[in-house]
């Protein structure tokens, strides 16, 4: 994807309450990538700097069900959390912003060719450095996106906590 717009971008829920000129600060540091059918997009566990946009095509995020004890004995079975399509313009990898040990928390694969871009937490501060308006109104728009995927995270684990609760019980 090599031609990214103002249009395209003010789509993203976190430029909501943006102008086109404050959307066009980003166009720049937006590194274009394309991603081929079944390939992770980020991996969990690995370093990650970057909040990435889904242009086109669709993605699913898994977590591992199992922590990793010891290099040796690692399990690999992963849950389906979701399914991303391009269609509503998701955004993910915010995490990685905030997190002191910018590590991704979950693995993101292609269900299909897709196109992503990449803006590196670096080049993002720096916007929001520059402009304190943009930074304040963008920073609000991802807290509320973090604390929409808080709320179904806490409504998975009482599930989970039911289930077990319920199993022990028996």
């Amino acid at each position: 994807m090599s031609n990214l717009t103002t249009e395209l971008l003010s789509t993203f829920s976190i430029f909501n309450g943006l102008n086109n000129e404050q959307v066009k600060e980003f166009i720049p540091h937006i590194k274009p990538k394309s991603i081929t059918q079944n390939e992770d997009i980020i991996k969990e566990g690995e370093d990650g700097d970057s909040l990435i946009f889904l242009f086109s095509g669709e993605a699913t995020i898994t977590k591992a069900m199992t922590l990793m004890t010891n290099k040796t004995n690692v399990d690999t079975r992963e849950k389906e959390m979701t399914r991303l399509t391009s269609d509503i313009h998701p955004v993910f990898g915010e995490m990685s912003l905030f997190d002191e040990h910018d590590k991704r928390t979950a693995t993101i694969t292609a269900l299909t060719n897709c196109d992503i871009g990449n803006l590196y937490a670096s080049e993002f501060f720096k916007i929001c450095d520059a402009d304190p308006q943009v930074g304040n109104i963008v920073m609000r728009n991802i807290a509320g996106q973090m604390a929409k995927n808080l709320q179904k995270t806490n409504g998975q684990v009482l599930k989970l906590t039911t289930a077990f609760s319920l199993i022990l019980e028996s």
